[in-house]
């Protein structure tokens, strides 16, 4: 029977990659890779030459059945960690499996359980959120169950875009909620930074930040109302000069119920015309 092995790869320091995985890269009939320039750079470290594929998001649909069927035993590697977290290994296994194919998964490298253990945060519940919708309905209402949530959430976010997600989180969430945000995990520059989404925001938002990042966020108090939520959010978004009708309309298209999001409205206004003109 034909066997499709995911095989994690290092996030960051190459001697994490395991015995097992090295073995089953050089036995492999051929390595299916997310980004062949950057995995043949981790198998030349390695000695190993096996024959690359390419098999990312915009080839899976075209070539994953065909490689499948081609090689007796293919090897799966993305950019970094373990396939099939927020990559198209999830998609991959779909597809072996619709074939008939033999599936193995090695465990092996992946940044959200050290970002979740480094937080400090509870760990015996979790949920991890992978990268949020960029915008819409989506994301907010992606941002509305981190908010509730019972458990700690993990999120990946690139490093581009860290400040804006954490902005919708303090909104989201409210300033005080405890959070940390993880980077370069593994590398030698790895650093994890704790504290109040309110402190962490502002730290951000002036520091040049590279790479991805994984932030995590403490789960809601037990018994807090929405109600409050919508308060905290008001003000966290009140705090970075939405006010009046701006506020209303962000508060709504973050769920606040439209009720809610009229009185907080009401008790952040806008300033008058010329208010603040010197």
């Amino acid at each position: 029977m034909s066997r499709l092995s995911l095989v994690p790869t290092p996030i960051g320091n190459l001697e994490d990659i395991t015995a097992r995985a090295l073995a089953v890269l050089r036995e492999a009939d051929a390595v299916a890779a997310e980004d062949t320039r950057r995995s043949r750079g981790l198998l030349e470290h390695f000695g190993i030459r096996t024959r690359l594929e390419r098999l990312d998001a915009n080839t899976m649909e075209a070539r994953a059945d065909a490689l499948l069927r081609t090689y007796e035993h293919l090897a799966f590697v993305t950019d970094a960690g373990t396939p099939g977290i927020s990559d198209p290994g999830a998609e991959l296994v779909r597809h072996a499996l619709a074939l008939g194919v033999e599936v193995d998964v090695l465990p092996g490298p992946t940044a959200f359980v050290p970002a979740l253990v480094l937080s400090g945060l509870p760990t015996a519940r979790f949920t991890f959120e992978g990268f949020l919708p960029r915008k819409g309905g989506a994301r907010a209402r992606r941002l509305r169950v981190i908010a509730e949530a019972s458990a700690t959430s993990i999120v990946y976010e690139a490093a581009r875009r860290l400040p804006s997600t954490l902005r919708d989180l303090v909104v989201a969430c409210g300033a005080a909620r405890s959070a940390s945000v993880s980077r370069e995990l593994s590398k030698r520059f790895e650093t994890t930074v704790r504290g109040p989404l309110g402190e962490l925001l502002v730290r951000f938002e002036q520091a040049e930040v590279k790479g991805e990042v994984a932030i995590v966020v403490a789960p809601a108090e037990a018994g807090a109302e929405p109600a409050d939520r919508a308060a905290a959010m008001a003000a966290a978004l009140a705090g970075t000069g939405v006010t009046g009708r701006q506020l209303r309309a962000a508060l709504e298209a973050l769920g606040v119920p439209r009720n809610e999001a009229y009185a907080e409205a009401l008790k952040h206004p806008e300033p008058p015309p010329g208010a603040g003109a010197g």
